[in-house]
């Protein structure tokens, strides 16, 4: 609705690969390597820069709002989180043989699901195209 819209607008968020590997329980670090995963700050709320679309930039890697007391902030993620993976805002692809499957990185959430490499054979191969988004603070 539009009060949560207005709600979110203006966030930002800090990411970082430490958030998403504590919540599996990968929480004994050195400080050099808690150093080497420093949060990145990213708008919460994205405008897509050929269609003008808004979206919402979540990912496990996100473990806190700027400004926000840290539980507050992700329980507040984690509520995001789970209206945006409700069944019905989720696709599922059903492979084939000779499928090819392309997303947009700027705008959908994906995750990969087990993989039975035993008695499946796969060609993946991935291709990324530079663009020109900018974290909150290169923006700045």
């Amino acid at each position: 609705d539009d009060a949560a819209r207005a709600q979110i607008e203006d966030l930002v968020c800090e990411h970082s690969l430490l958030n998403s590997r504590g919540l599996l329980g990968f929480t004994e670090l050195s400080d050099q390597e808690r150093a080497n995963f420093k949060p990145a700050r990213q708008s919460l709320v994205r405008r897509h820069p050929v269609t003008g679309r808004k979206s919402i930039y979540l990912s496990a890697h996100a473990g806190g709002i700027v400004g926000w007391p840290v539980p507050e902030a992700r329980i507040f993620l984690r509520d995001l989180t789970e209206e945006a993976t409700r069944p019905e805002n989720v696709y599922r692809h059903v492979w084939r043989q000779y499928d090819l499957v392309i997303w947009d990185n700027r705008q959908v959430m994906h995750r990969a699901k087990h993989f039975d490499d035993v008695n499946d054979v796969r060609d993946m191969r991935r291709t990324t195209v530079a663009g020109d988004a900018q974290t909150a603070e290169q923006a700045a």
